[in-house]
């Protein structure tokens, strides 16, 4: 008897060469997807854009999914990542989030007092961010028959309390540190709630049809490792267990962590994704050869001639040595100057240099 039609679309979406990376399975080729793959280096991101503020983008599902969809109508990449943004969770709390077009995301109201924190709410995402998972449905709709798997994604905490505490982007996060240091106490109130909203976020971004999820700590790798330890892991650790309880596969991705890879990737998480200041081995030998890596092309790389950038792509792939479980990245997002070309010509070499 033949597999009904959803059964035989999840065999095929599980044996995808992205999942079974994920597992540490061989794959005939090394996935690739890039982080920020949807958005201001494409000109149909940018037509979009003319017409749509970015908060039209993110909450009109039908527009998220369009996003969402615009890169893989140009190139073959192994995911697909749902184009939302890592504020939206704060909204629901009590935040008003705002984007200006020149400093990115912020803001508006940021924390300032332990009150501040007492008085956020946690509500369901179902609730607050049903528009990410009405986006998630349509494409896992499109995408599942084609074998493609789709990625939900939020920032993890520590990063998001930043945003909160901070109001914006930081080069010294001297607001974060110092509520750690002088308000221990509200800092564990605020991780709290913080950890509580994410995991079911991305806990219902699975179930609304992600085949996994990516927690991003883009701006964890300003703190110390003693800092790490006290104030983030068990935060880290608490949303990893939650989703790994849950059945979701995550990638825990983080940059400015070379000093502290081993306690990041003890916090948990399938995947361990990596930033581009170690070579991709090192960084690999310090997690363990039995967890799979993503990652770990600069992004300014995009930006150089093939004669500079396919000795990088090439350096990378022969650091994964043909293991299981590596999954080809950028350490951080697309740059808006990159040449759609130039992401082409890099997602297709890496698939022409077969694992097996």
């Amino acid at each position: 008897m033949a597999q009904p039609a959803p059964a035989r679309r999840e065999q095929r979406l599980a044996s995808s060469a992205f999942l079974r990376a994920c597992r540490c399975q061989p794959a005939p080729v090394t996935p690739v997807w890039l982080m920020r793959q949807a958005g201001r280096y494409l000109p149909e991101y940018r037509s979009l854009r003319e017409s749509h503020s970015m908060l039209d983008l993110i909450t009109t599902p039908e527009l998220a999914a369009r996003i969402t969809l615009q890169p893989l109508a140009r190139f073959d990449l192994d995911a697909a990542i749902i184009f939302c943004d890592i504020l939206p969770p704060l909204s629901g709390m009590g935040f008003r989030i705002g984007f200006d077009s020149g400093s990115g995301p912020i803001v508006e109201n940021p924390i300032r007092s332990a009150r501040d924190i007492d008085m956020l709410a946690a509500p369901p995402a179902a609730e607050t961010l049903a528009f990410t998972l009405e986006a998630i449905r349509i494409v896992a709709a499109e995408l599942a028959p084609r074998g493609i798997p789709l990625l939900g994604f939020s920032a993890a905490p520590f990063t998001l309390a930043s945003y909160a505490v901070e109001g914006g982007g930081s080069k010294s996060f001297t607001k974060t540190k110092l509520l750690m240091y002088r308000e221990p106490a509200a800092w564990e109130r605020l991780m709290h709630k913080l950890t509580t909203v994410l995991a079911d976020f991305l806990t219902a971004q699975a179930a609304a049809g992600a085949s996994a999820v990516q927690v991003f700590d883009s701006w964890v790798g300003a703190l110390g490792r003693e800092d790490y330890t006290r104030y983030v892991l068990p935060h880290a650790t608490r949303l990893f267990s939650a989703l790994k309880n849950a059945g979701v596969t995550a990638i825990n991705f983080s940059t400015g962590t070379a000093a502290l890879i081993e306690e990041v990737a003890g916090a948990g998480g399938d995947v361990v994704g990596v930033d581009w200041r170690l070579p991709l081995d090192q960084y690999w030998k310090r997690i363990g050869f039995d967890r799979p890596v993503q990652g770990n092309l600069d992004p300014a790389a995009l930006l150089a001639p093939w004669r500079e950038l396919g000795p990088r792509v090439d350096s990378i792939l022969a650091q994964a040595a043909g293991r299981p479980g590596h999954i080809f990245n950028l350490g951080h997002g697309v740059l808006p100057e990159t040449s759609p070309d130039a992401v082409k010509l890099l997602v297709d070499h890496v698939h022409d240099r077969r694992t097996g």
